[in-house]
This record gives C-alpha cells, structure tokens and sequence, in this order.
C-alpha cells in the first residue's frame, strides 16, 4: 500500500491518522509542495485535481480524497473500527465531519494561511477568527455531555477536525480554543493518542 502525500499536508495527516490507528505502515512517497511536484503531470495522472494525497492499494486501486480514503480505509483494514456501528452515533460522526468540513475548517484555514505565509491580513485573519466560534461552541455543547464527537468513541469525527486544530494552535492562535473548555478537554484526549503523535512526527 502507497500514499502519495506531504507531512505538512492535513489531509494527508487525516490518512496516515488512520494508518497509525490500524496500526498498518505504508510506504509513503513525498509530494514536494513548495516545489509543485503535486502540478507534475505524472502526479496529475493520480491526482486530477493536482493536490495530495493518494491511496494506492497493493492490488492497483487508486483513490483520492481524504475524507473518502479515511472511510475506505476504515472499512478494509483490520483492527478497532473508527465507524460505529450504531445508527445514531453513525449519524453524528457524519453530520460533525460535515461540521467541520463546511463550518470550521474553511474558517481555520483563513488563519492558518495568513500565518503561514506572512501575509498577516488581520482583517480576513478577523473573520477566520469569527467563523470558527459557532462551529467551536457548538460542539462545545456536544463534548459536555461525552467524551467525542458521536459519543464515548472516538471516531473519524476526530480524525478529520484534529489537523485543523492543530494548526491553529501552531499558529498561535490558541486563545480562539481557549474559550472552549470542554474542547480543550477533548483536544487533550485527541492530540494525547499514538496515532496523532505519529502523524505529525511528535
């Protein structure tokens, strides 16, 4: 099995989230992208849409995007499913990944960006800052009544909001979180597992 991804990457860390946590190592070929290798055609004949990462099976299966190789993976490797396997719980690991597809990530990123690149907009950095509060107080609310996301488990729920955050306290924007006491609590748990550390090489 082969990923086709960058490290610095939070989809690609989303992948190799869930590799650590089925305990499956892969071999893992790095996309330079400060240097446009994820633009070279030969990764364009993977990756149409020209970013990372890439799942390639042992038989010849290639796939791309991450949230969709996240439930593959869960669904054919062994070891602790990351899906449960109760309806509703199902339902709400589903509807907060779309949470944080639609609400919190977009938001964070906007801050990330900024940050990252050194074009420290404080204005558009203003409105990540604004855009991430309800997604965070929302599930603020969900996270004082259980531990995750879908309840006592953790799920891919958490896989797919963990590189966000992360990167939002790399940036030194953890005051935004701080507000949140029950998100850092969960924060502490999802950032505390082997999976995560190994993801993002701690």
């Amino acid at each position: 099995m082969k990923v086709y991804g960058n490290l610095m990457s939070t989809c690609s860390r989303k992948v190799m989230m869930v590799l650590a946590e089925k305990n499956r190592e892969v071999e893992f070929t790095n996309i330079e992208l400060t240097k446009g290798e994820q633009k070279t055609p030969e990764h364009i004949a993977r990756q149409p849409f020209g970013v990372v990462p890439v799942l390639e099976t042992d038989d010849g299966f290639q796939m791309y995007e991450s949230r969709a190789i996240i439930r593959y993976l869960d669904r054919t490797l062994p070891g602790t499913s990351l899906t449960p396997t109760d309806a509703k719980a199902y339902a709400l690991m589903e509807q907060y990944m779309s949470v944080e597809s639609s609400y919190f990530s977009p938001a964070a990123m906007k801050v990330v960006m900024e940050r990252f690149r050194g074009t420290n907009d404080e204005a558009n950095i203003a409105k990540g800052r604004e855009g991430m509060k309800k997604p965070l107080e929302v599930i603020n609310a969900v996270l004082a009544k259980q531990p995750f996301l879908a309840g006592n488990d953790f799920t891919l729920a958490e896989v797919t909001w963990a590189p966000y955050v992360d990167y939002v306290i790399a940036v030194g924007e953890q005051a935004v979180l701080g507000e949140y006491k029950n998100v850092m609590a969960w924060w502490e748990r999802v950032s505390s597992r082997p999976s995560f550390k190994k993801a993002t090489g701690r």
